[in-house]
């Protein structure tokens, strides 16, 4: 036997509508989606919403509870306490078509405006050879299950609709960021085309997209500020930029012709690391001499790359951050002479 709960369900649709209040029975072990399908077979058989699997696997039951957007298959009535009010409202970035579902079509047409895969020219479908370390970058991005929380929880859209025009949104960097990774992909312009047509530069990384993530996909720590990174560097890094003074364009887009008109490759081959690693040639700490700033007590503050606790996973392979000591590079001030002994 189960216990009364008290639910807050908003009811109406794209002209306007409320929230309505019921009192439903909850069983141990059910979800919120097991009370929608109760109120729909008891009290309000009108009450629409999107669902397909109740699996957690096809985004379809996204809509926000309690204010947070969430599955609501996958958001468990164990959560709230006996006396709390659950209150379930449709996605807020889209628009409402009636009750908890809503218009997502704008998702639809920023996939359509992404480029697809491209394979190198004279490699047939089914031809593709790669190993396990060349897709371990990009492989987490294929979780994704088009849930669009983190596109309705993205406030660059949510709080400005006159973003939406220039702005894809988190969902579609990872898949940028996914394509931009694969070593198969003959576009060389994937994180440009982001910054550029996509509206990257808008994220601002607050991470929220992450939090909501379903999937615990690092849709920031290992899409979106690796691609703004390497933006930055292409475009601000003064040897990058003493290179290409320095160079012609043909000897910087065709290094050594190993990449044709694609420039040298950010895609993991045979080894790890995002820089000499990833280049083929083993791993060096080596930094030219810099002027670090020193506390009062004559100590480096070096706290964050150099936290016991190392970070997770990086999307340029054995990498950690914060880096381990014994990676870091840095020269640690000479103490002071003791002058009381």
């Amino acid at each position: 036997m189960g216990t009364k709960r008290h639910f807050r369900v908003w009811r109406g649709d794209s002209a306007g509508g409320d929230i309505e209040d019921f009192d439903v029975e909850v069983n141990e072990g059910e979800v919120v989606l097991d009370i929608i399908h109760r109120l729909q077979a008891t009290q309000t058989p009108d009450l629409a919403c999107r669902w397909n699997c109740k699996a957690g696997k096809c985004g379809s039951c996204s809509m926000e509870i309690n204010g947070k957007p969430r599955l609501g298959c996958m958001t468990r009535m164990s959560t709230f306490e006996e006396d709390e009010t659950v209150t379930i409202t449709p996605l807020r970035t889209f628009p409402v078509i009636r009750d908890l579902v809503t218009d997502v079509s704008f998702n639809y047409d920023k996939a359509r405006e992404t480029p697809a895969f491209a394979p190198p020219p004279g490699v047939a479908p089914g031809d593709y050879r790669m190993q396990q370390i060349d897709v371990e970058r990009s492989q987490e991005f294929r979780k994704c299950i088009e849930c669009f929380l983190c596109q309705n929880t993205c406030h660059v859209v949510r709080d400005h609709e006159e973003n939406k025009a220039a702005f894809s949104g988190p969902r579609y960097f990872i898949r940028a960021a996914e394509l931009d990774m694969h070593p198969l992909d003959d576009r060389e312009d994937r994180k440009e085309y982001a910054q550029s047509h996509q509206g990257m530069g808008f994220c601002n990384i607050t991470k929220c997209c992450t939090e909501v993530c379903p999937e615990h996909i690092k849709i920031t720590d290992n899409a979106i500020i690796p691609m703004k990174e390497r933006v930055v560097d292409r475009r601000y890094d003064p040897l990058v930029w003493l290179g290409r003074k320095i160079f012609r364009r043909d000897e910087l887009d065709g290094h050594n012709g190993s990449h044709g008109a694609r420039g040298v490759s950010m895609a993991p081959s045979s080894s790890v690391g995002v820089t000499d690693s990833a280049q083929g040639g083993a791993f060096s700490a080596h930094r030219g001499p810099e002027g670090p700033e020193v506390r009062e007590d004559g100590k480096m503050d070096v706290t964050e790359v150099t936290l016991p606790t190392q970070g997770g996973p990086s999307p340029f392979g054995d990498q950690q951050f914060p880096l381990p000591s014994d990676r870091v590079s840095y020269q640690q001030p000479a103490q002071p002479p003791d002058n009381d002994h």
